[in-house]
């Protein structure tokens, strides 16, 4: 009999996309490796992506971390990347302990967590790239404090787009076969490695293969990379069809 694992997500209460993606990577999985995934999420209230929602809805974290140990998840996500940028550089190694302690007091078991900001930066460690080109829905002073986060963790950032979108619910609204033209204006020349969409949000795994495809770098996504953290945390081969080469069977 297949294993069977809990994915447990802390997803901003207007996020329409984590649950989507997520689960679809990890069904497309089913098709090639024998376990098994239910997913199981606690939401966190916020509506405009400001600093003032986001630093919010972060301390509402806690409590999220403590329901879905409830549920007794086997790994836990943090999924979304801004809430945790926008705190500050590194945030996210002082967020996922906290998470992680709040989970264990009451499960009274050790849970994995992690978060899509340190799975980021963590799955371009892993490809051993230097240099990215950058994707967001964001307004431009928030995406420069995503790249000024990613750069903090020894990256280099050498172009980004904005696409200013600053209302969640209409990120999760956004045609990912728009990305198609997008990418066209982003300088990769210089780039190891792109990520079509720094935010959890935006959709992109409908075209994240095709992209991949025009390009001779790695292109990943952030739910890309949280899927990859998950499965890792799990002690699982990390391998999804269709979603790109960090995932790449």
């Amino acid at each position: 009999m297949a294993d069977n694992y809990r994915i447990g997500m802390i997803v901003p209460s207007s996020n329409t996309t984590m649950e989507t993606e997520i689960p679809a990577m990890l069904r497309a999985r089913e098709e090639i490796r024998p376990e098994r995934f239910t997913f199981h999420s606690s939401r966190m209230r916020m509506q405009h992506v400001t600093p003032e929602q986001l630093a919010a809805m972060d301390a509402d974290s806690l409590r999220c971390a403590a329901e879905l140990a409830d549920a007794r998840v086997d790994v836990m996500a943090y999924a979304c990347l801004v809430a945790i940028m926008s705190q500050g550089r590194g945030y996210h190694c002082e967020s996922e302990p906290k998470l992680s302690a709040v989970a264990e007091r009451e499960s009274g078991a050790a849970i994995p967590v992690l978060s899509s900001a340190g799975a980021l930066t963590e799955a371009l460690g892993h490809l051993d790239v230097k240099n990215i080109a950058v994707v967001t829905p964001y307004m431009k002073p928030l995406t420069a404090t995503v790249c000024d986060y990613i750069e903090h963790e020894g990256f280099s950032v050498v172009d980004s787009l904005s696409l200013e979108v600053a209302d969640n619910l209409e990120v999760g609204r956004l045609d990912p076969r728009n990305l198609l033209d997008h990418v066209e204006k982003v300088d990769t020349s210089g780039a190891d490695a792109l990520v079509l969409s720094a935010c959890v949000q935006m959709p992109s795994l409908p075209v994240l293969d095709l992209v991949q495809s025009r390009f001779d770098i790695p292109v990943i996504s952030a739910a890309a990379a949280t899927t990859w953290r998950l499965l890792t945390r799990l002690g699982l081969d990390p391998v999804v069809p269709r979603a790109g080469a960090l995932l790449a069977p």
